[in-house]
């Protein structure tokens, strides 16, 4: 009989358990019918597994502090050495984002899966807890398919995002019940809701750009990578790095984007200047024709009061410099983010402050650990979140 059990089969537990099977018998218990859900739906199926980049400034929640011993005893570098040892081949891409050099998440959770065989980790799949008590110096777990006692108990239920992969509130609830405080939860890592109907109209329209988040004229995050138009605002992965700053931000928020940010503003006047005399026949609002994606280039027109009724010669330095504005801050009201369904991580969860960021053990409750999302700790878009749940769960599972 296992002495350690782990709760949730993710990316945090299976780490979790490869760890705790050095140290004795190990059970790992998952509610769904299978392991890895939502480690397979990462990174669009790719499954980016790290960033070579991964610091504190790409955290976030009460402490960010609280994730240094655990990136320091298990870096990019040590968490890639892992997975090389468990045979799986990987490639670094722009930005320090690793990923399977397969190009596919299956490839990952093949290698955790063989490893947890290798190493005797008995696995319940089908097993959703639903009740967890302290008895004498250890645990009691009560499931749908039986009960368990354990010695040793580390939580890595994950979070409530990505309720249709798998994503819970479990592991808030049990620990509550054994005396731990929870932060407001958010939705993280998802796309932006806008009250306005550009995004709609430009729907499907991918761009780099440099994208802000203001209240009023005052930023409160900015990121540049892809900005993906939908029909109910925008998405992609700048979008998803500044969602947490408008789930915490209130009302009253916009995005903007800077669709040229290796260019400044004038740079841009003296292009539409010469545009203008090149094009000087043609519809005024065709003037971008050849800068951006055509439909983009008429709304950006339309948003600076260029319309195609006149030529473009017929337009005046006051209207190109309108238009050399938008080009550098197209601004649309922010009505909210998408929910937690939606959602690839959970911004707030269990307090770190009840855990010792050296071992990951509770302070309230002795034999107690936990790991990964379920803890109030969230990362940047990037490989973050997921660097985050391997060295934390390799962290728990040394049972220190």
């Amino acid at each position: 009989m296992s002495e350690i059990f782990i709760l949730g089969g993710g990316a945090s537990g299976m780490a979790a358990a490869l760890g705790a099977a050095a140290h004795g018998p190990v059970t790992l218990l998952e509610r769904q019918a299978r392991l890895g859900r939502k480690l397979l739906a990462t990174g669009n199926g790719r499954c980016n597994l790290s960033n070579t980049a991964a610091g504190q400034e790409h955290y976030h929640g009460a402490d960010p502090a609280f994730i240094r011993p655990a990136l320091a005893a298990y870096p990019p570098a040590a968490v890639l050495r892992f997975f090389h040892e468990l045979g799986l081949r990987t490639a670094e891409e722009y930005g320090g984002r690793v990923y399977p050099r397969s190009d596919h998440a299956a490839s990952v959770l093949d290698v955790l899966r063989i490893a947890l065989e290798q190493r005797g980790v008995t696995v319940r799949t089908g097993c959703p807890v639903r009740g967890l008590r302290r008895s004498g110096d250890g645990f009691v777990i009560d499931c749908e398919t039986g009960r368990f006692s354990a010695k040793k108990l580390i939580v890595a239920c994950g979070g409530c995002a990505g309720g249709k992969l798998g994503g819970v509130t479990d592991g808030y609830t049990l620990l509550e019940g054994l005396g731990h405080r929870r932060t407001k939860l958010y939705p993280a890592l998802v796309a932006l809701r806008c009250a306005s109907d550009y995004p709609k109209a430009l729907k499907g329209i991918r761009v780099v750009a440099r994208a802000s988040v203001l209240r009023g004229e005052t930023p409160l995050g900015a990121e540049t990578g892809d900005v993906l138009f939908t029909d109910t605002g925008v998405s992609g992965t700048a979008i998803f790095s500044l969602s947490r700053s408008v789930s915490a931000g209130g009302a009253g928020l916009s995005v903007s984007l800077d669709l040229f940010p290796e260019e400044t503003e004038q740079t841009l006047l003296g292009d539409l200047r010469r545009r203008r005399e090149a094009f000087a026949s043609r519809p005024a609002n065709e003037l971008l024709v050849g800068a951006v994606q055509n439909r983009l280039g008429l709304m950006l027109c339309k948003a600076a009061g260029v319309s195609g009724g006149a030529p473009a010669s017929a337009l005046d330095d006051k209207t190109l410099a309108v238009l050399a504005r938008r080009l550098k801050d197209f601004r649309f009201p922010v009505s909210g983010v998408g929910g937690f369904d939606a959602a690839q991580v959970t911004a707030g969860g269990i307090a770190t402050a009840d855990f010792d960021p050296e071992t990951l053990q509770s302070r309230l409750v002795p034999g107690l650990y936990a790991c990964g999302e379920v803890l109030d700790i969230d990362g940047d878009c990037g490989g973050f979140n997921l660097q985050w749940a391997w060295a934390s769960g390799l962290l728990a599972g040394e049972l220190r």
